[in-house]
């Protein structure tokens, strides 16, 4: 087995809460300064500059996992991966079908973007990408575990669009492959408190959306090489493989 560093939640300019230097080379480039073996791409329900972006990591031998932070209709932001291009752009009809049709009022939320390589602007998205989307987060993890994806309800210890927050329990049958904690919290702190999900896998990411916070928490994988399916058995504790967050 080998110690791979990973940080699974970050922002791009595609979100409008996204700073405009989290641009996708901007962010492969900090992201092997800082040691991260493997990052996560989840824009607020939105796909669309994740596959530049695991190009670039290619390039640099950083594994980029495709996705998005998905809002459900009771407002729980969820993280969730695909590892092939089908699977992703599955996952992107079924949420542009359900986006709410609110137009983003850029000088409050900010700029919604696609750019290229080159940082250069190719398009400006006009719905507003944080409004919840019409699916429950049963159906949302229904329709990612049927894309044969990974599902990760996000900072559930957070006070607003958490798992906690909005539905104060995690609801019987929801099949979730680790639950994340915002870097606000030590793992170990929280299971004190909630010892009813102690059996779950937990990891902590950065929800970086500036440059500065890329990596500032992360967590370290133990599994044979990074790849979409050894990051899944090691979430899933299989076969030895294992997590352990880490705050900054």
């Amino acid at each position: 087995m080998q110690t791979f560093r990973a940080d699974l939640h970050i922002h791009t300019v595609l979100s409008p809460c996204g700073d405009m230097d989290m641009t996708p080379r901007n962010i492969v480039q900090l992201a092997k300064q800082r040691g991260m073996n493997i990052i996560g791409i989840s824009d607020h329900n939105s796909t669309l500059q994740a596959n530049l972006i695991k190009q670039l990591g290619e390039q640099e031998n950083i594994l980029a996992l495709c996705g998005a932070e998905v809002t459900t209709k009771e407002e729980v932001h969820c993280l969730c991966f695909f590892d092939k291009d089908e699977e992703l752009s599955s996952f992107q009809r079924f949420i542009n079908e359900r986006l709410s049709n609110i137009p983003n009022n850029v000088d409050y939320f900010g700029y919604q973007v696609v750019v290229n390589e080159n940082n250069e602007i190719l398009d400006e998205i006009g719905v507003l990408l944080t409004a919840a989307i019409n699916a429950s987060i049963e159906e949302i993890e229904a329709k990612v575990h049927k894309l044969n994806g990974i599902f990760i309800p996000a900072h559930i210890n957070k006070s607003q669009n958490s798992l906690l927050s909005q539905l104060g329990f995690l609801p019987k049958g929801l099949n979730v492959d680790a639950l994340e904690l915002s870097r606000h919290i030590k793992v170990e702190d929280f299971i004190a408190t909630n010892a009813y999900l102690s059996k779950y896998s937990f990891i902590q990411s950065s929800d970086a959306h500036f440059p500065d916070d890329i990596g500032k928490v992360y967590t370290e994988f133990y599994m044979e090489e990074p790849t979409f399916n050894e990051l899944r058995m090691a979430l899933r504790k299989e076969n030895g493989r294992s997590i352990v967050g880490h705050n900054a």
